[in-house]
């Protein structure tokens, strides 16, 4: 029996390790061609791109010029005035009180944009004309007003009064024997303007205000002045800036003091040196001041600088918190003669009327709410309308500085401002567009924007609370 054999028959299956190395090999080939495409048509993008923004800095190659070189002039003007004052132009300091601080001795003119364009505030003359800048010839225009007679005592002016009406607006005002006794309908014919006018304007008789002879002599001989006055001690003096050497000599600046500020600024070290001068400023002693309040004291340097300057032609107020910063001169040239204006002022920052003033001195306890009441109420009576412009400007101004030609009519306006505020607040903010309204003559009046203002003078502020006078 034969035997049957079992063949086993193997298949072999090869699997190669390479196998998985080549698939990730394809997958990574394939990734990097998709990313070199996707490169080159990026790097394609970035090339039309480029392309295009150099076809259009091509077109517009000449409007681009035109900015730059209008971009490197702006540069060049905002250099040119960021500059320090010219060599000629004096800058001396004032009191140092903790070292120069603030905005003392700043020079750097204020400027604002108009219609997209920005200029200065002030357009004063550049420093080289100002050297050559003079006081025009004495001219003879034809005012409204020729002659003011000032009503004193010692004309017998006031004969319709008699003693016991006299004593009694003494104690129903603040009218005294320095102001005279103006009654309302004094008060009402002021206004009337006449070729030849009488009005009260201070100094009714010999007693209050009193200044030295030598101190008058001096005064009657200025014809340009800058002034400034600091009763009770309430602040420093502050040198002006900005002048031309050349032209000191034309200009008087004389700073009234009362006894009390001299003796504060003794005893501060602040003396007063030969020929009465402190720096560039003239130091004026006043004694037997007319108003316990040195707010309405103040008013008569500040209002009535006609009467204690007599010759002057033009004068310059600048209240004692402030640094005068210009060259008179080019002030008066920039503000009066170039604008044929013979009174120069600011306009209110905050306001436009004076009843609304009224209720910010009310409310800044400036007065009691019964004086402003009785003075807005009399504004009423007398038809003063609750208007926010007066003649295309601002009917409300702010009185720190004060650029006028001393004519007959401004002498006359600045009289009449005078009775307001003794006749009512010491706020003259309140009575200027009250007076400047009733004198309807006064024409050419230039209220300046708030910014020349700034221009002007640098604003220190008050430096401490002035002391009234001892009765």
């Amino acid at each position: 029996m034969s035997s049957s054999m079992v063949s086993h028959h193997t298949l072999s299956v090869t699997v190669s390790d390479e196998e998985p190395d080549d698939r990730s090999r394809l997958f990574r080939e394939r990734r990097k061609r998709r990313k070199q495409q996707s490169m080159s048509i990026r790097s394609k993008t970035k090339k039309e791109l480029l392309f295009r923004a150099l076809r259009k800095v091509l077109r517009w190659w000449p409007v681009i010029m035109l900015v730059l070189v209008f971009g490197l002039l702006l540069f060049d003007v905002s250099s040119v005035y960021e500059k320090v004052p010219d060599p000629a132009v004096t800058s001396v300091s004032g009191f140092e009180r903790n070292g120069s601080v603030g905005n003392l001795n700043r020079f750097d003119p204020r400027t604002r944009v108009v219609h997209g364009v920005r200029e200065r505030c002030l357009k004063i003359l550049p420093a080289e004309e100002l050297e050559h800048l003079d006081i025009p010839s004495i001219e003879t225009p034809s005012f409204p007003v020729n002659r003011i007679e000032y009503i004193s005592k010692s004309e017998g002016a006031d004969t319709h009064g008699n003693t016991n009406i006299l004593q009694q607006h003494s104690n129903g005002t603040r009218f005294n024997l320095f102001t005279g006794y103006q009654t309302i309908q004094e008060r009402e014919q002021s206004y009337k303007v006449n070729e030849t006018t009488s009005v009260h304007c201070g100094f009714y008789n010999e007693n209050g205000f009193k200044i030295s002879d030598e101190d008058k002599i001096y005064m009657q001989s200025c014809e340009v002045v800058v002034s400034t006055c600091a009763f009770g001690g309430g602040d420093d003096l502050y040198q002006p800036i900005g002048m031309a050497e050349r032209l000191l000599k034309k200009v008087c600046y004389v700073a009234f003091w009362d006894e009390i500020t001299l003796k504060t600024q003794v005893s501060e070290g602040h003396m007063i040196a030969d020929g009465h001068m402190i720096g560039k400023w003239r130091i004026v002693i006043v004694r037997q001041l007319p108003f316990m309040d040195q707010r309405l004291n103040g008013k008569i340097p500040k209002m009535l600088g006609h009467r204690l300057f007599p010759r002057a032609r033009y004068s310059i107020w600048i209240d004692s918190k402030s640094q005068f910063r210009r060259d008179p001169l080019g002030v008066l040239e920039a503000l009066l003669w170039r604008t044929n204006s013979v009174l120069a002022i600011s306009e209110h920052g905050a306001r436009s009327s004076i009843y609304d003033e009224g209720k910010a001195v009310v409310k800044k306890h400036k007065a009691t709410p019964e004086e402003v009441e009785v003075q807005l109420s009399q504004y009423r009576h007398d038809g003063f309308p609750d208007e926010k412009r007066f003649n295309g400007k601002k009917a409300l101004a702010e009185a720190s500085v004060i650029v006028r030609e001393h004519t007959p009519l401004t002498n006359l306006f600045m009289c009449l401002w005078f009775n307001e505020v003794v006749r009512f607040t010491s706020r003259d903010q309140l009575s200027f567009p009250y007076v400047l309204r009733q004198l309807r003559v006064l024409k050419n009046v230039n209220m300046f924007p708030v910014c020349t203002r700034k221009d002007l003078v640098n604003s220190m502020g008050h430096i401490r609370k002035a002391r009234s006078q001892i009765s």
